[in-house]
């Protein structure tokens, strides 16, 4: 813009003194020529006898050139050429660029509210799930100790350790301990942990047994068909999953039915009778936090271990189920 400014006053001065000397030179009669819009000049006479001591300044907010090109032609020594479109000008670029600002400004806000409220979405989500998870959890642990504390406190009033309050003490400490094992894989487990060759049946025998007393206080039916197999992995991880997936197969189960344990070749299933899971459903039951149903207790991470641990040892697991018809999960590997 100064630039420009000046390069308009210099032309409009010589373009005058231009007209100035040809008029005098052809003895013709001077025309002046018009300005454009917010530039004017004048013409100083030689008899003035003023001197400029500058050739472009500033003065009252008008860009001004003094311009010696007519030199005393027609008696005019000097032509001054001013504007003070240059003030103007800036003035409505400032005014330009401040609205500018305040839109850009706004459409960051807008921009950062909306890529906050994205960004923190999962943030929220998880906090809501952990929550979620706390209270799961605390009502979780509740059960077996108020089973627990009750079944020693009618102990110790009748004096006699009948099988009914022992059976109740100990489904109630093994529920505790699988809480415990969850949890402690969850916060604790090693990636240092011994892989080996694993020969499963015997370690599914064994967790089957652990819920033996659990099967019988709902009267379920255990039908298993197991053979020889071997998988390589870290023993205490297959021990959680199959307690994961037996545990949860005898807590979805109505009393009275019946649960089918199959271990063959690279295969491992277990199929209840319980209240099944919708289809809509079945795509988050992996996920950590997630539950299927509320009417049986859980924290929502018993699925998700079983995955991560099968994920680990390149093993596939696949889930079919039908809502109210039980579920059936089948674990495959070489």
């Amino acid at each position: 813009m100064e630039n420009t400014t000046y390069y308009k006053l210099q032309h409009l001065a010589d373009t005058v003194s231009g007209l100035i000397i040809n008029a005098h030179m052809m003895g013709t009669k001077l025309i002046l020529p018009a300005t454009e819009d917010g530039y004017e000049y004048i013409m100083i006479p030689t008899k003035a006898k003023k001197i400029f001591k500058e050739n472009y300044f500033e003065k009252n907010g008008m860009k001004i050139l003094v311009s010696s090109a007519p030199q005393e032609h027609l008696m005019i020594e000097y032509v001054v050429a001013r504007t003070d479109s240059f003030h103007k000008n800036l003035a409505k670029l400032q005014k330009n660029v401040s609205m500018i600002m305040v839109v850009v400004f706004f459409f960051i806000v807008v921009i950062s509210w909306i890529l906050s409220k994205l960004f923190m979405r999962p943030v929220r989500q998880k906090m809501v799930q952990i929550e979620q998870f706390i209270q799961d959890i605390s009502h979780e642990l509740n059960t077996p100790i108020t089973a627990l504390s009750m079944s020693s406190k009618r102990a110790l009033q009748k004096k006699v350790y009948d099988e009914k309050i022992l059976r109740n003490i100990s489904i109630s400490t093994k529920q505790l301990y699988s809480i415990y094992k969850s949890l402690a894989y969850l916060n604790f487990s090693s990636q240092n942990e011994v892989v080996k060759l694993l020969e499963l049946k015997p370690i599914l025998v064994q967790s089957i047994e652990y819920y033996a007393e659990l099967t019988m206080a709902k009267n379920i039916q255990i039908e298993q068909k197991l053979e020889d197999t071997h998988v390589e992995a870290v023993e205490s991880r297959i021990e959680l999953v199959f307690s994961n997936l037996i545990s949860n197969a005898i807590k979805y189960s109505m009393p009275d039915t019946k649960i089918t344990i199959t271990l063959e070749n690279g295969r491992f299933s277990i199929t209840d009778e319980g209240v099944g899971i919708a289809q809509k459903k079945l795509d988050d039951i992996f996920k950590a936090y997630e539950r299927n149903s509320n009417l049986a207790g859980g924290f929502g991470v018993g699925l998700s271990i079983v995955k991560e641990i099968c994920d680990t040892y390149n093993i596939s697991i696949a889930v079919k189920s039908e809502l109210g018809n039980g579920s059936s999960f089948i674990l495959e590997w070489n």
